[in-house]
């Protein structure tokens, strides 16, 4: 009796080694990921504030004067929502129409 050999499939051993790889590769790309969700969180809250200071000084051109608060953007049309992800809050002063981030130092 003739036996049939099939050279075309991959081996167990085959299959361990590539798991084990993809198992190494995933447990040195999990850490850098979380570290880089922070980071590229805090830099949507810098476009955020360029964002609304941009739409602040738009006002500004149409109305010729700064808006009382960032609400008066929304109600007028210049966004429909001022939001940071996290716990950042967006600061703002109508005396001089400065946007900042609030500073936790």
């Amino acid at each position: 009796m003739r036996m049939l050999k099939n050279d075309k499939g991959f081996t167990l051993i085959e299959m361990m080694i590539v798991l084990v790889v993809i198992s190494i590769l995933l447990l040195a790309l999990i850490p850098n990921m979380t570290k880089n969700q922070s980071i590229a969180s805090d830099k949507g809250c810098e476009a955020t504030v360029e964002l609304v200071q941009a739409q602040v000084m738009a006002y500004k051109i149409d109305d010729g004067n700064y808006p009382q608060d960032l609400k008066v953007l929304n109600t007028e049309g210049y966004s429909d929502e001022i939001v940071c992800q996290g716990n950042a809050v967006i600061e703002y002063d109508p005396t001089t129409g400065e946007v900042s981030l609030e500073s936790n130092d």
